[in-house]
Protein backbone atom coordinates (compact mmCIF):
# COMPACT_ATOMS: atom_id res chain seq x y z
CA UNK A 1 0.00 0.00 0.00
CA UNK A 2 1.26 3.23 -0.85
CA UNK A 3 2.14 5.32 2.16
CA UNK A 4 0.00 8.25 3.58
CA UNK A 5 1.68 11.67 3.84
CA UNK A 6 -0.07 15.09 5.21
CA UNK A 7 -0.43 18.76 3.56
CA UNK A 8 -1.01 21.85 5.03
CA UNK A 9 -3.43 24.43 3.68
CA UNK A 10 -5.56 27.43 4.38
CA UNK A 11 -9.49 28.47 3.20
CA UNK A 12 -9.19 30.42 -0.16
CA UNK A 13 -12.17 32.97 0.69
CA UNK A 14 -11.88 34.38 -3.39
CA UNK A 15 -12.41 31.36 -6.17
CA UNK A 16 -12.02 32.26 -9.84
CA UNK A 17 -9.68 33.11 -11.88
CA UNK A 18 -8.18 35.78 -11.12
CA UNK A 19 -8.13 34.53 -7.51
CA UNK A 20 -6.44 31.48 -8.80
CA UNK A 21 -3.85 33.68 -10.47
CA UNK A 22 -3.12 35.56 -7.46
CA UNK A 23 -2.29 32.54 -5.03
CA UNK A 24 -0.09 31.35 -7.55
CA UNK A 25 2.02 34.19 -7.35
CA UNK A 26 2.37 33.87 -3.72
CA UNK A 27 3.69 29.96 -4.87
CA UNK A 28 0.48 28.91 -3.47
CA UNK A 29 -1.79 26.32 -5.45
CA UNK A 30 -5.44 26.63 -5.53
CA UNK A 31 -7.46 23.29 -4.75
CA UNK A 32 -11.08 22.05 -4.44
CA UNK A 33 -12.05 19.00 -1.78
CA UNK A 34 -15.14 17.29 -2.50
CA UNK A 35 -17.32 14.32 -2.07
CA UNK A 36 -18.70 12.99 1.43
CA UNK A 37 -22.25 14.91 0.87
CA UNK A 38 -20.36 18.08 2.12
CA UNK A 39 -20.36 21.37 0.13
CA UNK A 40 -17.20 21.81 -1.74
CA UNK A 41 -13.79 23.43 -0.11
CA UNK A 42 -11.95 25.62 -1.60
CA UNK A 43 -8.01 25.79 -0.61
CA UNK A 44 -4.80 26.32 -1.16
CA UNK A 45 -1.15 24.97 -1.23
CA UNK A 46 2.28 25.04 -0.93
CA UNK A 47 3.50 25.01 -4.41
CA UNK A 48 6.69 23.01 -3.78
CA UNK A 49 4.89 20.32 -1.08
CA UNK A 50 2.38 19.47 -4.70
CA UNK A 51 5.14 19.59 -7.05
CA UNK A 52 7.03 17.20 -5.28
CA UNK A 53 4.15 14.98 -4.07
CA UNK A 54 3.29 14.78 -7.75
CA UNK A 55 7.07 13.65 -9.02
CA UNK A 56 7.18 11.75 -6.31
CA UNK A 57 4.52 8.55 -7.91
CA UNK A 58 1.72 7.00 -6.72
CA UNK A 59 -0.02 10.35 -6.30
CA UNK A 60 -3.66 9.84 -8.03
CA UNK A 61 -3.33 6.30 -5.96
CA UNK A 62 -1.98 7.66 -1.87
CA UNK A 63 -4.76 8.86 0.38
CA UNK A 64 -3.50 11.70 2.21
CA UNK A 65 -4.36 14.26 4.90
CA UNK A 66 -5.02 17.92 4.60
CA UNK A 67 -4.30 20.27 7.67
CA UNK A 68 -7.20 22.81 6.84
CA UNK A 69 -6.35 25.52 9.36
CA UNK A 70 -6.33 22.75 11.76
CA UNK A 71 -9.16 20.12 10.66
CA UNK A 72 -7.63 17.43 9.40
CA UNK A 73 -9.19 15.75 6.05
CA UNK A 74 -8.46 12.53 4.54
CA UNK A 75 -8.46 12.74 0.59
CA UNK A 76 -7.22 11.20 -2.26
CA UNK A 77 -6.17 12.99 -5.53
CA UNK A 78 -8.51 13.11 -8.08
CA UNK A 79 -7.62 15.07 -11.38
CA UNK A 80 -4.60 17.63 -11.37
CA UNK A 81 -3.94 20.69 -13.79
CA UNK A 82 -0.59 21.02 -15.24
CA UNK A 83 0.74 24.36 -17.01
CA UNK A 84 0.86 23.50 -20.64
CA UNK A 85 4.33 24.91 -21.04
CA UNK A 86 6.25 24.58 -17.78
CA UNK A 87 4.41 21.18 -16.28
CA UNK A 88 4.35 23.15 -13.74
CA UNK A 89 1.12 21.75 -10.81
CA UNK A 90 -1.68 24.37 -11.67
CA UNK A 91 -5.10 22.85 -9.77
CA UNK A 92 -5.82 20.11 -7.74
CA UNK A 93 -9.05 18.50 -7.12
CA UNK A 94 -9.38 16.28 -3.94
CA UNK A 95 -11.83 13.30 -2.89
CA UNK A 96 -13.13 13.05 0.93
CA UNK A 97 -12.76 9.62 1.60
CA UNK A 98 -14.56 8.63 4.89
CA UNK A 99 -13.82 5.31 6.49
CA UNK A 100 -14.45 1.75 5.35
CA UNK A 101 -15.08 3.86 2.24
CA UNK A 102 -13.95 1.84 -1.56
CA UNK A 103 -12.54 3.65 -4.19
CA UNK A 104 -12.26 3.83 -8.00
CA UNK A 105 -8.52 4.32 -9.15
CA UNK A 106 -5.97 3.32 -11.58
CA UNK A 107 -3.40 0.85 -10.40
CA UNK A 108 -0.31 0.63 -12.24
CA UNK A 109 0.69 -2.89 -13.70
CA UNK A 110 4.50 -4.10 -12.91
CA UNK A 111 5.41 -7.00 -14.94
CA UNK A 112 7.94 -9.42 -13.46
CA UNK A 113 10.49 -11.88 -14.34
CA UNK A 114 10.85 -11.29 -17.70
CA UNK A 115 13.96 -13.37 -17.66
CA UNK A 116 12.01 -16.29 -17.01
CA UNK A 117 10.13 -15.75 -20.10
CA UNK A 118 10.82 -18.54 -23.17
CA UNK A 119 9.73 -16.31 -25.66
CA UNK A 120 10.90 -13.00 -24.34
CA UNK A 121 14.20 -15.51 -24.38
CA UNK A 122 13.84 -15.85 -27.83
CA UNK A 123 13.65 -12.32 -29.05
CA UNK A 124 9.72 -11.76 -28.72
CA UNK A 125 8.73 -8.32 -27.60
CA UNK A 126 6.13 -7.73 -24.82
CA UNK A 127 3.00 -5.93 -26.06
CA UNK A 128 2.00 -3.88 -23.24
CA UNK A 129 -2.20 -3.80 -23.71
CA UNK A 130 -2.79 -2.26 -20.75
CA UNK A 131 -0.25 0.19 -18.16
CA UNK A 132 -2.76 0.26 -15.53
CA UNK A 133 -6.15 -1.58 -14.22
CA UNK A 134 -9.43 0.35 -13.14
CA UNK A 135 -10.39 -1.51 -10.36
CA UNK A 136 -12.13 -1.06 -7.29
CA UNK A 137 -10.28 -0.69 -3.96
CA UNK A 138 -10.46 -0.74 -0.36
CA UNK A 139 -9.37 3.42 0.55
CA UNK A 140 -6.94 2.33 3.20
CA UNK A 141 -5.46 -0.55 1.16
CA UNK A 142 -4.59 1.07 -2.24
CA UNK A 143 -2.14 -1.03 -3.81
CA UNK A 144 1.15 0.41 -5.28
CA UNK A 145 0.67 -1.77 -8.31
CA UNK A 146 -0.29 -4.88 -9.42
CA UNK A 147 2.03 -7.45 -10.12
CA UNK A 148 1.60 -9.79 -13.50
CA UNK A 149 4.15 -12.38 -13.72
CA UNK A 150 5.71 -13.32 -16.79
CA UNK A 151 7.47 -16.70 -15.98
CA UNK A 152 6.98 -19.33 -18.64
CA UNK A 153 5.35 -17.22 -21.28
CA UNK A 154 5.70 -18.20 -24.93
CA UNK A 155 5.58 -16.11 -27.94
CA UNK A 156 1.94 -15.96 -28.95
CA UNK A 157 0.83 -16.11 -25.54
CA UNK A 158 -1.78 -13.52 -23.60
CA UNK A 159 -1.85 -12.49 -20.49
CA UNK A 160 -6.00 -12.02 -18.96
CA UNK A 161 -6.71 -10.15 -16.03
CA UNK A 162 -8.28 -13.85 -14.60
CA UNK A 163 -4.71 -15.28 -14.67
CA UNK A 164 -3.29 -12.18 -12.54
CA UNK A 165 -3.00 -12.50 -8.83
CA UNK A 166 -5.23 -9.31 -7.27
CA UNK A 167 -4.17 -7.74 -3.88
CA UNK A 168 -7.06 -8.67 -1.87
CA UNK A 169 -10.09 -6.35 -1.85
CA UNK A 170 -8.84 -5.31 -5.46
CA UNK A 171 -11.98 -6.23 -7.97
CA UNK A 172 -11.44 -4.97 -11.62
CA UNK A 173 -14.40 -2.68 -12.95
CA UNK A 174 -14.49 -4.53 -15.86
CA UNK A 175 -15.96 -7.52 -15.48
CA UNK A 176 -18.20 -8.79 -17.97
CA UNK A 177 -14.85 -10.32 -20.31
CA UNK A 178 -11.36 -11.93 -19.11
CA UNK A 179 -9.59 -8.49 -20.99
CA UNK A 180 -6.08 -9.06 -22.10
CA UNK A 181 -3.31 -6.91 -20.15
CA UNK A 182 -0.46 -8.37 -22.08
CA UNK A 183 0.49 -10.53 -25.03
CA UNK A 184 4.29 -11.76 -26.15
CA UNK A 185 4.69 -11.07 -29.64
CA UNK A 186 6.43 -12.44 -32.20
CA UNK A 187 9.54 -10.46 -33.85
CA UNK A 188 9.79 -9.02 -36.82
CA UNK A 189 12.29 -11.64 -38.23
CA UNK A 190 10.38 -14.31 -37.15
CA UNK A 191 7.31 -13.14 -38.65
CA UNK A 192 8.76 -12.78 -41.94
CA UNK A 193 10.27 -16.20 -41.88
CA UNK A 194 6.89 -18.19 -40.72
CA UNK A 195 5.12 -15.97 -43.69
CA UNK A 196 7.70 -17.26 -46.35
CA UNK A 197 6.98 -21.00 -44.63
CA UNK A 198 3.50 -21.06 -44.74
CA UNK A 199 3.65 -19.09 -48.57
CA UNK A 200 6.33 -21.82 -49.66
CA UNK A 201 3.48 -24.37 -47.96
CA UNK A 202 0.80 -22.54 -50.29
CA UNK A 203 2.58 -22.51 -53.60
CA UNK A 204 2.57 -26.50 -54.15
CA UNK A 205 -1.12 -26.74 -53.17
CA UNK A 206 -1.82 -23.74 -55.81
CA UNK A 207 -0.16 -25.30 -58.34
CA UNK A 208 -1.63 -28.86 -57.83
Amino acid sequence: MSNTYELTASVRNRVGKGAARASRREGKIPAVIYGNKQAPLSIELNHKDVFMKLHAGGFLTTVATIDVNGEKIRVIPRDYALHPVTDQPMHVDFLRVSAGSTLHVQIPVQFINEEKSPGLKRGGVLNIVRHEIDATVPADAIPDHIVVDLTGLDINDSIHISAVKLPAGVTPVITERDFTVATIAAPAGLKSEEGEAAAAEAAPAAKA
